[in-house]
C-alpha cells in the first residue's frame, strides 16, 4: 500500500497532516466526529448512525483484529465517510478476521486518513464543538463545506419497503431510520412478529401491539414525516420504545425541543444514572444531539441522566407505556448491563 501526504481541514481554520492511501479520492467532506472506544471499530463504522460523518478514534492503535465477515456489522456496509487514526494497522491478528481495516476501506469507498495527532484533534473538537470538514490531497484547500445535518439523512439509510418477521400472536412495528442490526437481533429473540417499516411509513391505523423507534443518523428535526406518524400513534396509547434518535423522536412527538451537543456522545462507557435511585449503568452511545429537559411536558419524567454532563439520557411517561433512552442497550459495541430493557417493552406489550 503506497501512502501519500494529506490534510484535514477543518472549517474552523485548523489543519492537520497525516498520510492517507493513493487509491483515495482527493477530497472527502463530512462532520468530524471522535469516538473514545478501545474497540468496535467495525461496528463503529458500519453503523448507520455515523452516515455523513468522519469518524476520529482516540484510541492510538486501530484494526489489529483486523475485520471479520459482514454477517458481523451493523449493518451490510460501512457508513462512515472516513476514518481517521494515529495508526492504522494493515497486519492484523485474529482468527475470525476476514481482511484488513485498510482493505475493507478501500473496498467499502472510506477514506482514511493515518499519522495524525488524534489527541490533538481530539481537543481542538472539545473546545470548538463538532465541525464540518475534509480529507485533501493536494495542495487545494475548500472553500465551503457542507452540513450535513441540514439533510434528511434518515431518507438514505432506512429500509425502502416494510419486512415481515416471525409468528408470533404479538406485533411489533419496528420503525427503521438506521437501526443497528444487533437492535434487530435483540428484537428477534422476542416470541413477537415484527414488521421492519421505512421512516415514513404509516402504520398508525394497522393492527399492531407495541412501537419500536431504532437509532439513526442526523438532526431528528430533519425527520417530520417520522414525528407526524408517531403523533398519531401516540393516540392508540399501545407501547412504544424508542432508542437513541428514536429517544430524540418521541421527545419532539410530545411537543419538547433538541438540540445539538458541542462534541455529541461517542463511546462504550458512558456513565448514566437510573434517576430514582443509585444504580449507574455503563452504556454505549453514538449521538449528537439531545432532548432538552426543560421542554418537555407535564406527565413526562426524566429516567435516565449522564453523569458526565448530566444531559437527558431517557425518558417516560408517568401514565402511558412510552419510554425511550438515549444509549445503546444492544452494545454492539460495549457493556450490555441494559439489555433488560428490551424485556421492559416486552412486558409492556404482554400486560395490555
Amino acid at each position: 500500500m503506497t501512502m501519500v501526504p494529506s490534510k484535514l481541514v477543518l472549517a474552523t481554520g485548523e489543519v492537520f497532516a497525516g498520510r492517507s492511501p493513493d487509491w483515495q479520492a482527493s477530497t472527502i467532506f463530512g462532520e468530524i466526529v471522535f469516538n473514545t472506544g478501545m474497540v468496535g471499530y467495525v461496528e463503529c463504522l458500519s453503523d448507520p448512525s455515523y452516515t455523513g460523518q468522519i469518524l476520529t478514534f482516540t484510541y492510538p492503535l486501530i484494526g489489529n483484529y483486523g475485520v471479520p465477515d459482514a454477517s458481523h456489522w451493523e449493518s451490510h456496509k460501512l457508513h462512515a465517510r472516513g476514518m481517521i487514526v494515529s495508526e492504522a494497522v494493515e497486519f492484523y491478528s485474529r482468527s475470525q478476521a476476514k481482511s484488513s481495516i485498510i482493505d475493507i476501506c478501500k473496498e467499502q469507498g472510506v477514506a482514511v486518513m493515518t499519522e495524525v495527532d488524534t489527541r490533538a484533534l481530539t481537543k481542538v473538537l472539545r473546545e470548538r464543538g463538532v465541525v464540518s470538514g475534509a480529507i485533501v490531497i493536494g495542495d487545494s484547500l475548500p472553500k465551503a463545506f457542507p452540513n450535513i445535518n441540514e439533510q434528511n439523512l434518515v431518507a438514505e439509510v432506512s429500509i425502502k419497503a416494510p419486512l415481515e418477521w416471525g409468528n408470533g400472536d404479538k406485533t411489533i412495528i419496528v420503525v427503521d431510520c438506521g437501526m443497528k442490526e444487533n437492535i434487530w437481533r435483540h428484537l428477534q429473540k422476542l416470541p413477537v412478529k415484527l414488521k421492519r417499516v421505512p421512516y415514513n411509513y404509516d402504520y398508525s391505523a394497522e393492527a399492531y401491539d407495541g412501537v419500536f423507534l431504532s437509532n439513526g443518523p442526523g438532526d431528528p428535526t430533519m425527520c417530520q414525516e417520522t414525528i407526524a406518524i408517531l403523533r398519531k400513534a401516540m393516540q392508540n396509547k399501545k407501547p412504544i420504545f424508542g432508542i437513541c434518535l428514536g429517544s430524540q423522536l418521541m421527545g419532539l412527538a410530545i411537543g419538547a425541543k433538541t438540540y445539538k451537543l458541542r462534541f455529541g456522545h461517542r463511546s462504550q462507557n458512558q456513565p448514566c444514572l437510573q434517576e430514582g435511585t443509585e444504580r449507574c449503568f455503563l452504556t454505549s452511545q453514538n449521538h449528537g444531539f439531545a432532548i432538552d429537559e426543560s421542554t418537555l411536558p407535564e406527565g413526562w419524567r426524566v429516567t435516565f441522566r449522564n453523569l458526565n454532563d448530566a444531559t437527558v439520557q431517557g425518558i417516560e411517561h408517568e401514565s402511558l407505556p412510552y419510554f425511550s433512552v438515549q444509549f445503546h442497550p444492544e452494545a454492539a459495541p460495549g457493556p450490555i448491563d441494559t439489555n433488560w430493557l428490551f424485556d421492559k417493552f416486552y412486558t409492556l406489550i404482554k400486560e395490555r
